[in-house]
């Protein structure tokens, strides 16, 4: 019989609720993760937004950087204001409006790129790109000013800002706010005392300030260097005219642009392709000592040689012999790295540096090349309708900016062939009191016996006793066609027979006087014995001459500019003069200017001639001004500005000593390098190396600065931290 066992089991239920419960929980769990997926892809989003709008900042600052100074100096252009069409390119809405368009800052990616991919169709994602049409939300002044900018002038923006200028010009203080305005009218007032380190009664035009902290090593950060900063600040938020779209919410960023004015201050500063190291011959530098830094355009270092820092625009060539800062380079020493290795390890500045190299800068001279040294190459172009008050061809042309003005303007014979052919007239302009500008033209041939020299002016009746005091003058006593002269005369003198003779005719008798040659400060003379006709300049005359002409003083009448003037009509004789000089050319001739010390203000030399020195050139030291204590001796500053310089005019001099700066005007494209140490002397021929000395060495104070010099800007857009500063 068989048993059946059956196996019995617990009985069991499902819970409904707790089904749910754990479906719920499940779908939530599900949900959470999907809405933190969200919002992780939509911070992704947001912040792939920001960093592309932080791309496009930078490209949008970076060319406000290229655009600003072009747009400053067409303002100071001819018929910058003569139109709306001329003068709306130039405001700030403008140069904003530009910038946003050369950064492509409308698109993510640009069309060309867009075309080039092949992709029919394509769809860009990115909410950030929009039309950006209106500027003035996403470029603003600080605070709640209106407008585009908060200038610099007239007024403290307080703490993080730099001093402000003062401009007493009502015009260029309001155009300031519309378009970027550099004038000479703008100076440092009272209320920039506190931001720079002389006083500005005394030194409103350029001041020393501190250098700025970036790569490029005009000078090192930090330190205090001749300057004058023209500011203006706004702020930018790239979103804030798609904010509603985007909900991009960024926070407005201030920014500082500078344009600092920067006087050529180094031992030797020029936009120029230079050699340096050795000389043309290719013996290298001896008995050269140079304190301070070097600006080129571009540079080729050549030998053995040791330079303190190197800047250029364009790159330098270093021998594997050169030293740069102490420090040797076997490759190029602005391969990405070496700096940073450089700065790591000496905790110096790096002293070889290139303009571009310094991010939100840029490093401008100011190089008319041979505009620079000819008044009549830019006189008679008319620049009327300027925005700014001062003209950029006043601005920028040397032979423009000097008070006193030598012109040759006639000569013996249009027919003459050169050298031959002498000058016979010259015309002097100065300043006399009040700014009035004055001239007086001079005969320079021999008084004729018929004919009275044209600066002879003054006329006394016959009979009448004149006391010339200690001024030497040339006298002439006569009538129409018959004269009789005495020359270099000082004290009381009797115009009658019994003094100068008798002239004979029956016409009443007069005198006349005019300027001793032998006290005129410019002459003619040959030049040695080559029998070149030149112009000779006597500097230290100036003062007692001016004081006869009852002209300003040399404390304002301290430049002197001498050129040819060509432009006059129907005289072939004149052509414009060649550079490079030729011996066809006049020459000038400098003597007499061992002492300068009559020049308060300093003294400088502007001319598009061949310059030959002939004696000491400013070897006696003065007083320096109030408040200056130089290291060594000071002497009045001086500078001179020719296409070739020369040494010797009766003698070969036996060598040079040469101490100061060195300049130069020729074009950092040029083919062939400047070699701003060479020297030659009376015949063309070099001087030796070893017969050269130089001492070199940078100006380091607004006391320091001669009556003319060339002109460098330094552009940089800084970024102001609103929790770093006060104020706005």
């Amino acid at each position: 019989m068989k048993t059946s066992h059956r196996q019995r089991r617990i009985p069991g239920y499902t819970s409904f609720l707790l089904v749910l419960a754990m479906g719920s929980l499940l779908g939530l769990l599900m949900v959470f993760a999907y809405r933190r997926a969200c919002s992780s892809q939509a911070t992704q989003a947001t912040v792939q937004l920001q960093l592309d709008y932080g791309e496009k900042e930078e490209a949008i600052l970076r060319s406000i950087m290229a655009i600003v100074p072009n747009r400053a100096i067409r303002a100071m252009q001819h018929q910058s204001n003569a139109n709306t069409t001329n003068s709306y390119p130039l405001r700030w809405e403008n140069i904003f409006t530009e910038a946003l368009a050369m950064a492509n800052a409308r698109q993510s990616i640009a069309s060309e790129m867009q075309a080039s991919l092949g992709t029919a169709g394509m769809t860009v994602a990115n909410p950030g790109d929009a039309p950006l049409g209106n500027p003035s939300l996403i470029f603003k002044a600080l605070g709640t000013e209106t407008g585009y900018v908060s200038v610099g002038i007239n007024r403290s923006l307080g703490t993080g800002y730099p001093a402000p200028l003062s401009c007493s010009d009502a015009t260029d203080a309001s155009r300031d706010k519309t378009w970027p305005i550099l004038s000479n009218k703008k100076i440092y007032g009272t209320l920039a005392q506190g931001g720079v380190s002389l006083p500005v009664a005394t030194y409103p035009n350029f001041n020393l300030i501190n250098y700025p902290n970036i790569n490029f090593g005009y000078t090192c950060p930090g330190q205090p260097f001749v300057a004058k900063r023209n500011w203006w600040a706004f702020s930018m938020d790239l979103s804030a005219p798609d904010a509603t779209t985007t909900k991009a919410a960024l926070s407005r960023r201030d920014f500082v642009l500078s344009i600092y004015e920067i006087p050529s201050q180094l031992p030797i500063s020029a936009s120029s392709f230079m050699a340096l190291g050795q000389y043309a011959d290719g013996d290298a530098w001896q008995n050269v000592s140079i304190a301070g830094g070097i600006f080129a355009g571009r540079a080729t270092v050549e030998g053995t040689t040791a330079l303190t820092a190197l800047a250029t625009r364009r790159g330098a060539s270093l021998s594997a012999d050169t030293t740069v800062g102490g420090q040797s380079f076997t490759g190029d020493p602005l391969t990405p790295g070496v700096r940073e290795a450089y700065q790591l390890t000496h905790g110096d500045f790096f002293p070889v540096s290139l303009a571009s190299e310094s991010g939100r800068a840029a490093f401008i001279p100011i190089n008319r090349g041979t505009d620079y040294f000819d008044r009549f190459a830019t006189a008679n172009a008319a620049e009327t309708s300027v925005l700014s008050s001062t003209t950029w061809n006043n601005y920028s042309v040397g032979a423009l900016q000097c008070t006193m003005r030598l012109d040759i303007t006639d000569v013996v014979s249009a027919t003459n062939s050169p050298p031959n052919y002498t000058p016979t007239k010259l015309r002097f302009s100065y300043l006399k009191p009040g700014d009035v500008r004055a001239e007086q033209v001079f005969s320079m041939s021999a008084p004729s016996s018929t004919t009275l020299p044209s600066d002879f002016t003054t006329t006394y009746k016959d009979g009448t006793t004149v006391n010339f005091g200690t001024t030497a003058v040339d006298l002439a006593y006569g009538a129409t066609g018959k004269f009789l002269y005495k020359s270099n005369q000082t004290g009381s003198i009797k115009f009658d027979k019994a003094t100068f003779g008798d002239p004979g005719g029956k016409a009443p008798k007069g005198g006349y006087s005019g300027y001793s040659r032998l006290s005129r400060p410019f002459d003619i003379r040959s030049l040695g014995s080559t029998g070149k006709p030149c112009i000779a300049i006597y500097p230290k005359r100036f003062a007692g001459f001016l004081a006869a002409l009852g002209a300003d003083t040399t404390a304002k009448n301290h430049s002197l500019v001498v050129n040819v003037d060509y432009t006059a009509t129907g005289n072939t004789g004149l052509p414009i003069p060649a550079i490079p000089c030729t011996d066809l050319d006049y020459g000038i001739i400098l003597q007499e200017c061992d002492n300068l010390t009559s020049f308060t203000k300093g003294f400088s030399l502007v001319t598009n001639l061949r310059l030959y020195i002939g004696d000491d050139f400013n070897t006696v030291a003065t007083t320096p001004p109030s408040g200056f204590t130089p290291v060594g001796l000071y002497y009045p500053p001086c500078s001179v500005f020719s296409p070739e310089k020369r040494y010797g005019v009766d003698l070969i001099p036996f060598g040079v000593n040469f101490s100061g700066q060195v300049d130069s005007l020729a074009s950092e494209s040029a083919t062939h390098p400047v070699r701003p140490l060479d020297s030659k002397v009376l015949d063309g021929s070099a001087v030796a190396a070893n017969r050269i000395h130089v001492n070199l060495r940078p100006i380091t104070h607004p006391a320091e600065l001669p009556p003319i010099s060339m002109m460098n800007w330094l552009v940089l857009l800084e970024e102001r931290k609103r929790e770093f500063h006060s104020g706005f």
